[in-house]
């Protein structure tokens, strides 16, 4: 007599795609998760920022003196730029492009290069050291904390490029791109609180 137990159908999945974009897709809800996270690390550090420039009674000290406007307002105009052209690339992704993605996350490569050079500047005309007092330890603090992500996304975006002109174009990788262009709005648009902190919280104290 036969043990083996009967098997039953429960359902034919065979009609599924086998690919997904946007909230259908699990690392698009992975890259959401990582912009909470990092959103939080930034709301946090904003926050010993604001706490500690409420309890001292010159921000910053005396014979600081603010950051520079020029340079920081010169890389919130391009950031705002780039949008045009991050948003178009998403498009493209969405549309299945495969044209249009790869000289998309190419044009997103060097704008994202380019870029670095405000900020480098940026960094030279922040008119404190790091190690100067806890004025200059926060300026700086909340400065690398973004500066390391528009590092990060320019190297993702990079080494997207790369892969998207050495291979085969397909589903996932439409939705990487369009994941991709989410989290570079991201960086867009965490820079402004934190620009905002660095560079005019201590002209309005």
């Amino acid at each position: 007599m036969s043990d083996a137990v009967p098997t039953r159908t429960v359902g034919d999945l065979s009609d599924l795609p086998e690919s997904a974009a946007g909230a259908s897709h699990l690392v698009w809800w992975g890259n959401i998760g990582f912009m909470a996270i990092e959103g939080t690390a930034f709301a946090l550090a904003a926050g010993a920022y604001l706490y500690l420039m409420s309890q001292t009674a010159g921000w910053p000290p005396d014979g600081v003196r603010p950051p520079d406007l020029l340079w920081p307002a010169v890389l919130t105009l391009g950031l705002f730029l780039s949008e045009i052209p991050n948003l178009w690339v998403r498009r493209r992704a969405k549309a299945k492009d495969e044209r249009g993605v790869r000289f998309g996350t190419l044009a997103m490569t060097v704008i994202g290069l380019l870029l670095l050079i405000p900020r480098g500047f940026e960094f030279a005309h922040l008119n404190v050291a790091w190690y100067d007092n806890a004025y200059g330890s926060l300026v700086w603090m909340l400065m690398v904390l973004h500066t390391s992500h528009l590092i990060t996304d320019i190297g993702d975006t990079a080494v997207q490029s790369v892969w998207l002109f050495t291979h085969e174009v397909g589903d996932d990788q439409f939705a990487d791109v369009e994941d991709n262009a989410n989290y570079w709005t991201f960086v867009v648009l965490t820079w402004l609180p934190i620009g905002a902190l660095i560079h005019l919280a201590p002209r309005l104290g």
